[in-house]
């Protein structure tokens, strides 16, 4: 974990409210996983008093690339920042996906890994094009003759304008299908839904679900993969004050007790949550 002033490389509008920003960080970047994130203070004044996490959305290089929504006044403050100037940050902060899980037994061939399918609800495509990146670079795919070894992507919004990523995710090599909730794009209904309707032909034990988005979404993706006995590993929204352990603002109830979502998390195992 590291807490230093990151050049601002660009900060620019992908569609309405929604922003994608660029920071030069060359020590962070050296050590950044997906699933972890940024606690970030928007401007040099005292209000707002607390940093806002973000996930890191991205690695390139020196540079760390951060996806995010304007939904409130620091939000807005981050989005008026320019190109040139620079963001106090720490980071990189939290227990990311674990994204190597090998098939049990293990292959006589070996080198067999679970299929990975991404399941993202909203904003919660910020982590997982940087999972998506890694995997495909890692070569996880499943040998099982009949399955692709593309890596599927599911998105969810409840409208097409809210869609954002596909084409980044499709040219990593990914296989993106789309829900929405109003039927603008793709399958009509929620993208849970859609995971679903995954073809019954499918081995679930060469299957692994990783997951972000809303906490109701993330509650029944952890319910189908219990069923189907699918590990899921899921990233958790929740509101964070110091982002690194400290205050106990962020705690969510596991089988084990209470754990920290920005410390133990945010990425955690879908059944070990007390949904």
């Amino acid at each position: 974990m590291l807490q230093l002033k990151a050049k601002i490389l660009y900060n620019k509008e992908v569609k309405e409210n929604y922003f994608h920003l660029a920071v030069q960080a060359p020590k962070i970047t050296k050590e950044a996983l997906p699933g972890q994130f940024l606690n970030i203070k928007v401007n040099d004044a005292f209000q707002p008093l607390l940093r806002r996490p973000l996930s890191i959305h991205r690695v390139k290089g020196a540079n760390i690339e951060l996806l995010y929504e304007v939904v409130g006044k620091a939000t807005r403050i981050l989005s008026q920042r320019k190109p040139g100037g620079y963001l106090d940050i720490i980071g990189p902060l939290g227990n990311g996906f674990d994204y190597r899980l090998p098939i049990t037994p293990a292959s006589p061939a070996g080198g067999d890994y679970r299929l990975p399918i991404l399941v993202a609800g909203g904003m919660g495509v910020a982590p997982l094009l940087f999972l998506a990146e890694k995997l495909v670079k890692s070569g996880v795919r499943s040998q099982e003759s009949g399955v692709t070894n593309r890596i599927l992507v599911l998105v969810g919004a409840k409208t097409k304008n809210q869609i954002t990523c596909e084409k980044e995710f499709k040219k990593t090599g990914c296989t993106v299908q789309i829900a929405t909730d109003d039927g603008s794009k793709g399958f009509r209904g929620k993208v849970t839904e859609l995971l679903e309707r995954l073809p019954p032909t499918i081995n679930s034990q060469l299957l692994t679900f990783y997951a972000c988005g809303p906490r109701l979404m993330l509650k029944e993706i952890s319910r189908l993969a219990k069923e189907k006995n699918i590990p899921a590993q899921v990233s958790l929204e929740e509101h964070m004050a110091c982002g690194i352990g400290a205050c106990l603002g962020c705690v969510v109830n596991t089988k084990e007790g209470f754990k920290r979502v920005c410390k133990e998390g945010p990425v955690f195992h879908g059944d070990e949550i007390i949904w």
